[in-house]
């Protein structure tokens, strides 16, 4: 069972690539079948084994010989990766069919929110939602978690987006930064929906986990491709991954 939860987190991790390329264009995930994004050529199923084909392509597509992004490896690794460590953390019962939705919708947020730095609000609204079916916490106990996350977070955002648009666009004397927010609307629900899993002390924790994260690629992006915005979801669904499998915050007990 687990070699099968591995192989089908794989399978469901090739989908999610279709569906991570396709939402935001508004396509339609099934059809038509999986092409080339470089030379819209269509992929034999042989072509489109997951992991497998990409390592034996070398990175390729087999038609037009052009580089594939790495993305659709990862994507298919994490998949498989975490729908093994969930089937071993939570047994085949019904609740590892909501957590596995759940974890795959944080996944196609995380890698549309990389590419676009916008996610469709109707995924955060099932993230959410879905956060309520499989926390160990109560209904009070999850509620009271998040609002007070995120009253904290509201707060500390208006405070640094006030000093980005006002003091720091002053000294830089960049006009850009007037409208630069330290947050952005995105992240809320993801902080929500973390609060509601964890709880208040595991949540600070997969958050401090996610600024650690997300330092040397904003220096990185902010330096060398002169990008200010660093989407911020795919570090806190990394922070919150790693607090959830490792409960990193039992040390604070």
């Amino acid at each position: 069972m687990a070699l099968f939860s591995f192989i089908f987190g794989a399978l469901i991790g090739s989908f999610l690539n279709v569906v991570i390329n396709r939402l935001p264009l508004k396509e339609s995930a099934v059809f038509p079948r999986s092409y080339c994004p470089k030379c819209n050529h269509k992929i034999f199923w042989y072509h489109n084994i997951p992991i497998f084909s990409y390592i034996f392509l070398k990175g390729k597509c087999a038609y037009c010989q052009k580089s594939i992004s790495i993305n659709y490896l990862v994507v298919e690794l994490l998949s498989a990766f975490l729908t093994l460590a969930l089937f071993l953390k939570i047994g085949l019962e019904l609740n590892l069919f909501l957590s596995l939705v759940f974890f795959y919708t944080l996944i196609v947020l995380s890698f549309i929110d990389f590419k676009y730095k916008a996610v469709p609000d109707y995924l955060l609204l099932i993230v959410f939602l879905l956060s309520f079916f499989i926390t160990e916490f109560s209904l009070i106990d999850a509620l009271k978690a998040s609002c007070i996350l995120l009253g904290a977070f509201v707060i500390l955002n208006f405070l640094i987006t006030f000093y980005i648009q006002n003091i720091k666009a002053k000294i830089l004397k960049d006009e850009s930064l007037k409208t630069q927010q330290a947050l952005g609307e995105g992240d809320f629900p993801i902080l929500a929906a973390i609060g509601v899993v964890l709880g208040l002390k595991g949540a600070f924790v997969a958050i401090f986990l996610s600024s650690i994260f997300a330092i040397i690629p904003s220096i990185y992006f902010n330096i060398k491709k002169k990008d200010i915005q660093t989407p911020y979801i795919p570090y806190l669904v990394l922070g919150f991954i790693v607090e959830y499998f490792f409960n990193i915050s039992r040390v604070f007990n």
